[in-house]
């Protein structure tokens, strides 16, 4: 599953076992960490997530900035949390490629935050790593 961390919505998409389709899920207000994993653990569990990844926005030069370092925080959090192995993608511009590809705009509704979610997943079955476990 792939998650897309913003300051107010996580955009989610998830594949199918054998990653040829891949679909938005609906997106999910933030609340605080804890209230954020017991709505995505019942998620993952139906879904049967094999693994999370997560987008890092880097900055144009390819460094962390501080947006970054905390998408970096939420998603080893999120890992931890659901005992779920962690990828990581360059989502520089996925908010941008996401509005292109389907005409939606930032209104809320956390659709485009989902569709940006998409494009992370697709990024990652096609260029990888794979996922690494967390020691617990």
């Amino acid at each position: 599953m792939a998650v897309d961390v913003g300051r107010r919505r996580i955009g989610l998409a998830g594949c199918d076992p054998l990653g040829i389709s891949v679909r938005p899920l609906p997106p999910l207000q933030r609340k605080d960490r804890a209230t954020d994993v017991a709505r995505l653990r019942p998620l993952c569990l139906a879904r049967g997530v094999a693994a999370l990844v997560v987008g890092l926005p880097l900055l144009p030069n390819g460094k962390e900035g501080s947006q970054c370092r905390q998408c970096r925080r939420y998603g080893l959090t999120l890992a931890r949390a659901l005992a779920l192995p962690l990828a990581w993608v360059d989502e520089r511009y996925t908010s941008w490629a996401a509005e292109e590809a389907t005409g939606l705009r930032a209104d809320g509704s956390g659709r485009l935050d989902s569709a940006a979610a998409v494009l992370i997943l697709r990024q990652w079955l096609a260029e990888g790593p794979e996922p690494r476990s967390l020691d617990q």
